[in-house]
C-alpha cells in the first residue's frame, strides 16, 4: 500500500474535514459557485486555473538561471502568487463535495499548495529586497511543494476519479434500440424509482399525466443515487451533493454537477414502459414523449 493509499484511509484528519466543509459552504458566493465548479465548460476549472501559477513559477526557475533576468523573473513570482487565489478558491468549492477519502487527500494536496504558497511568497520579498540567492532558493523550494501538490493533485483526479463524470459510462455499456423497464401500472405517480436497463440503474418518475421520464440514476458529479432524491419544478435533487437536474433532458441546472445527465426516450406498449437512451447530445435537449 502506498503513502497516499494509507492517507485515503486514514481517519486522522476527519476531525477537521466537517469544520472546514461548513466553512466553504458557508461563503456567500451565490451563482459564483457554479462558476467555480465549472458548469459552465462542462467539467471542473479548478486543474485549468492552476496552469497559469505553475507555469508562472516553472517559467520564473528557468528566468533564474539565465543572465539578465531578474525582472522577469520576479513579475512571474507574482503572477503565480495573484492567480494562485482564485485557483485555490475553485479547488476548496470542489474540495467541499468530495467523499470522505478524497477529501483527506484533497486536504494534503491544499495544505502542500499553500505551503508553496508561503514560500513563493517569501521569495518574492527576498527578491525585493535584493537577496536574490534567497530568494531562488524559496522558489525552487516553492516549486518542489508545487509539485508535491500535483501529484496529490493527480491521485484526486485519475485514481480516486474527482471530478470525473460518474456517467460517462452510461452510453457504453446501454445496448441501442428499446429497453423495458416494467408496467406502467407499477409505476407510482409523483415518485422517483430505480428501475434497470441492462446492468445500468435509471431513475424512472412518472407525471400525473402519464409522462414518464428516465435519467441515469447515479449522478455525473459523484454517482449519488437521484432515484432516492427529491422532484420539484421538473427537475430531480441528487440526495448526496444537491446537484439538480432536468428530467426532460438530464440537463444540469444546478452544480457542483459539470456533467448532464444521460437522458432516455420513454414510450409505453400495450401498458410497459420502454426507454432508449439518447445517444446524439444535440437530441437531448428536448422534452421525454408522452406515453403513446
Amino acid at each position: 500500500m502506498t503513502a497516499v493509499e494509507r492517507l485515503e484511509g486514514s481517519p486522522r484528519l476527519d476531525p477537521v474535514l466537517g469544520p472546514l466543509r461548513r466553512a466553504v459552504y458557508a461563503l456567500p458566493l451565490g451563482d459564483a459557485r457554479d462558476v467555480l465548479h465549472g458548469r459552465w465548460v462542462g467539467h471542473p476549472v479548478h486543474p485549468l486555473m492552476v496552469q497559469v501559477p505553475i507555469g508562472s513559477w516553472l517559467s520564473a526557475a528557468v528566468l533564474d538561471l539565465l543572465p539578465g533576468q531578474r525582472r522577469g523573473a520576479d513579475t512571474l513570482v507574482g503572477l503565480g502568487l495573484v492567480a494562485a487565489a482564485p485557483a485555490a478558491l475553485a479547488g476548496w468549492v470542489d474540495w467541499a463535495d468530495l467523499r470522505k477519502p478524497q477529501m483527506r487527500v484533497g486536504l494534503v494536496h491544499a495544505a502542500t499548495n499553500i505551503t508553496a504558497v508561503g514560500l513563493y511568497a517569501a521569495s518574492l520579498g527576498a527578491r525585493l529586497r535584493g537577496r536574490r540567492a534567497r530568494g531562488r532558493l524559496l522558489g525552487l523550494a516553492g516549486l518542489a511543494a508545487v509539485g508535491v501538490g500535483g501529484a496529490l493533485g493527480g491521485h484526486l483526479s485519475y485514481r480516486q476519479a474527482a471530478g470525473a463524470n460518474h456517467a460517462e459510462h452510461v452510453s457504453a455499456v446501454v445496448e441501442p434500440g428499446w429497453h423495458p423497464i416494467g408496467d406502467l401500472a407499477d409505476l407510482p405517480v409523483g415518485e422517483p424509482v430505480r428501475r434497470r436497463i441492462d446492468e445500468t440503474s435509471v431513475l424512472v418518475f412518472r407525471e400525473t399525466d402519464g409522462t414518464v421520464y428516465a435519467l441515469a440514476d447515479r449522478c455525473s458529479h459523484m454517482a449519488g443515487p437521484l432515484s432516492q432524491g427529491t422532484v420539484a419544478d421538473g427537475c430531480v435533487r441528487c440526495p448526496w451533493h444537491g446537484s439538480v437536474f432536468r428530467l426532460s433532458d438530464g440537463w444540469n441546472v444546478r452544480g457542483p454537477a459539470t456533467s448532464p445527465q444521460p437522458v432516455f426516450e420513454t414510450r409505453v406498449v400495450d401498458g410497459r414502459v420502454e426507454a432508449r437512451l439518447v445517444r446524439d447530445p444535440a437530441q437531448a435537449h428536448r422534452p421525454a414523449p408522452r406515453p403513446v
